[in-house]
């Protein structure tokens, strides 16, 4: 029989070091980089100051056009007070306009094209770029090439063709004459193509395992994990729309189908050019544009700073 005395000794339980569990563990480094102007405070300024200088540069134009709109036209024309008008501000301009023209009945146009133009070439935009993406179909790679290449045709070019078209058609003086055929838009499809290529293939993959089609992807998958590129797109398309002037002007000669941009001009003088009702009438058309640019301004930076999942 053995004394307690004999047994070995159990060794007493380490403590945890303080100094190890509550010193920071050192992380890898991620591999992102980060924009900066640098430690020195010159090149802070020197930064600052460039894109001070460059936003006076953009500014300048659009506040002397909005200066010049509210003006009289005596003053819009004097070279000695061209900074701050000699008879104050006011809004004959804008009175002249609205009187000698039917602007509500134009923005109405307007805002009708350029939102069925959106619509339409967004959605067939976004279904070519799907299809040069995910598919695989014969002459599928002739057709994209002929797509990019079209991006190089001036729609100048096709003012004639789509005149004859739609004069075929009989669809002369319509709302479908003016949409039509600028829904036409290679650089969108390009665009949209390159986006969906970015967009990784493990998730149609695990759409397919569970049954999905092409058309349940594209609506269920992609689609929404290309908000921010498609709001970005139709902005552009939006705007496009709203500013052409050429082929509403060419395919159509009511004026009850007239746009912003060709009814305006219609509003003319006999006393030559009058300044301060062209600046007006500018901002008269400008305005929307500048609205939905507000509302929307982020959807074009979140499409330009991420490719729509989670910031990757």
């Amino acid at each position: 029989m053995t004394s307690t005395t004999d047994l070995p000794a159990r060794p007493a339980p380490a403590r945890p070091r303080i100094r190890e569990l509550s010193a920071p563990r050192h992380r890898p480094p991620t591999g992102r980089t980060h924009l900066s102007l640098g430690e020195s405070r010159l090149a802070r300024v020197l930064a600052l100051g460039v894109l001070g200088v460059l936003a006076v540069v953009w500014l300048l134009p659009m506040s002397w056009a909005l200066l010049t709109a509210f003006k009289s036209e005596q003053d819009a024309s004097d070279p000695v007070h061209w900074l701050w008008p000699r008879h104050g501000l006011t809004l004959d301009g804008f009175r002249t306009v609205w009187e000698r023209g039917d602007l509500p009945l134009w923005m109405f146009n307007s805002l009708l094209v350029s939102a069925a133009v959106t619509v339409i070439t967004v959605l067939v935009s976004a279904m070519a770029g799907y299809a040069f993406s995910r598919t695989r179909f014969p002459g599928g790679r002739w057709l994209f090439t002929l797509t990019v290449a079209a991006v190089l045709v001036p729609p100048q070019m096709l003012i004639v063709p789509w005149f004859r078209q739609m004069l075929s058609l009989g669809l002369l003086d319509t709302y479908a004459a003016v949409i039509l055929p600028q829904t036409v838009a290679p650089v969108m499809v390009f665009i949209l193509k390159k986006h969906f290529d970015s967009l990784p293939r493990e998730l149609e993959e695990a759409a397919r395992i569970d049954g999905a089609g092409h058309a349940r992807i594209f609506w269920s998958v992609l689609l929404p994990l290309s908000r921010p590129m498609l709001a970005a797109v139709a902005i552009f398309v939006f705007i496009g729309a709203w500013n052409n002037f050429l082929w509403p002007f060419v395919s159509t000669s009511d004026p009850a189908l007239m746009t912003l941009p060709v009814g305006i001009t219609s509003v003319k003088d006999a006393y030559g050019i009058q300044y301060a009702q062209s600046m007006a009438s500018a901002v008269l058309a400008a305005l929307p544009l500048v609205v939905v640019f507000l509302f929307f301004q982020r959807h074009i930076v979140k499409s330009v700073a991420t490719t729509g999942l989670g910031g990757q």
